[in-house]
């Protein structure tokens, strides 16, 4: 799910790996939290109720546990310093993460299905549940989707694509829940029938959003490129700093929330190597300061006046 964020975000340079990593530690066990009771509750109530549909979103819920989990032990290592084996870090402990969580929702997704279809072979087996599965069902959309707000406001401050799957599973427990209790009301105004279709299509979303999630994550692991949006603001940057004339042949590649960007600058020809490198510095560090990037390799390349005027161009020093 896509993070609306500017950009050019000097606020977001702010945001050490510790301190994102602090963020994510604490929404997630206040996840962790709200999971353990609205599990619980779910689905001893389900069982208790005899709502099938109750007792699958309860399944959804414990689900999350395992989920949070996965992502204090990412967040954890993602953290970690560059070392001899990794150069540029462990960002990617993140993106192998949100693709374990796509695996967990859509083997949860499937798990749910069957169980649905199975109860649907006969109808007849289906009993009336107890009204008090209705007023579970309720709460527990509201925790949800407070949940999802408070997560998706931490995920978007710290810019991470690890907490927006979190967060975003916690919006389909809220939408699964909304079904569940349609479901429940019909199964007690005396269709009971839709207490297992309820159950069906928790199952379908829950199963489509781990695909999605973890089609995305798989992508970004085989060095998917940022969008163009964000290619153009670096460009951008690149062109604006002084002694660059040109800039094309921009590359990038996801490392984790992170990005690595490979690019070819211009300078004057007639400039001296070390003059052009010190330019190739200065372009580096206003894209590290000025946008997410983790390292950029600058390819600086020599620049001729259309009119083969060089004097002008190497007394100007500049744009």
């Amino acid at each position: 799910m896509p993070i609306d964020i500017p950009q050019d975000d000097p606020e977001h340079a702010s945001h050490t790996p510790a301190e994102r990593q602090a963020a994510a530690s604490r929404s997630t066990w206040v996840s962790v939290g709200v999971n353990v009771a609205l599990s619980a509750t779910q689905i001893a109530v389900g069982v208790l109720s005899k709502s099938q549909g109750l007792i699958a979103d309860g399944i959804h819920s414990l689900s999350d546990l395992v989920a949070d989990f996965v992502v204090l032990f990412a967040g954890h290592h993602a953290a970690k310093d560059a070392d001899d084996d990794h150069p540029y870090g462990h960002q990617r402990f993140e993106t192998a993460a949100s693709l374990v969580l796509g695996v967990i929702l859509l083997a949860v997704g499937v798990g749910m299905l069957a169980s649905a279809f199975h109860k649907l072979e006969a109808p007849e087996s289906v009993p009336q549940v107890h009204a008090m599965a209705l007023w579970v069902a309720g709460g527990a959309l509201v925790a949800k989707e407070l949940l999802f707000r408070y997560m998706l406001a931490v995920a978007k401050r710290v810019k991470s694509s690890l907490l927006v799957a979190n967060a975003w599973h916690a919006r389909s427990d809220a939408a699964s829940s909304l079904v569940v209790g349609l479901g429940i009301a019909g199964n007690l105004a005396g269709y009971p029938i839709l207490d297992p279709i309820a159950a069906l299509i928790v199952g379908f979303m829950v199963a489509r959003m781990g695909w999605g999630f973890g089609w995305d994550a798989l992508h970004d692991l085989m060095d998917r490129a940022v969008d163009e949006a964000e290619v153009e603001a670096i460009r951008h940057t690149l062109g604006e700093t002084p002694g660059v004339r040109n800039v094309h042949d921009v590359r990038t590649r996801k490392m984790g929330d992170m990005i690595v960007v490979d690019a070819h600058i211009e300078v004057d020809a007639t400039i001296t190597v070390e003059a052009g490198h010190d330019i190739a510095v200065a372009a580096q560090q206003r894209v590290l300061q000025r946008h997410r990037v983790l390292n950029l390799m600058t390819h600086v390349d020599p620049w001729r006046r259309p009119d083969g005027d060089h004097a002008a161009a190497g007394a100007s020093g500049g744009n």
